[in-house]
């Protein structure tokens, strides 16, 4: 499988990641991508929320979980998740997602991350803490 330099393009995100049929459906944007690091963003349609009128858990994990593919995916072999949690800490009042995920500890086999979804109002919407699992060859 190929593997992103430790800084890629936006270009390059975007050709690497452009196969994640279900994050393009849901109208996930990358934003920026780097070793440890990605920021990927969502603006919020009618589709996104749930009978309450909020934006439903499910379409801000989905995004959370592709700024984690970013941020767990580049400049190292391949990650795959093992473990989420969510806090959902308020509902958007804003227009647009953003989640921003750092890397907190990488290890050869596992890694540990968080992601933190705020809207563009600068409300935190979510936290959520992974572990991933990467095969090093």
């Amino acid at each position: 499988m190929a593997q992103l330099s430790d800084y890629p393009t936006l270009d390059e995100l975007n050709d690497f990641f452009g196969h994640d049929r279900f994050a393009e459906h849901v109208g996930c944007r990358i934003v920026e991508g780097s070793v440890g690091h990605g920021v990927a963003e969502l603006d919020i349609q009618d589709h996104h929320r749930n009978a309450l009128g909020n934006v439903m858990g499910g379409a801000i994990f989905t995004l959370a979980d592709f700024a984690l593919a970013l941020a767990s995916n580049i400049g190292v072999a391949p990650s795959v998740s093992v473990s989420s949690a969510i806090d959902y800490m308020s509902a958007s009042r804003g227009t647009k997602l953003i989640a921003t995920c750092n890397v907190d500890k990488s290890g050869r086999h596992l890694g540990f991350y968080t992601t933190d979804v705020t809207d563009d109002t600068g409300r935190r919407i979510a936290r959520v803490t992974t572990t991933v699992y990467r095969e090093e060859k």
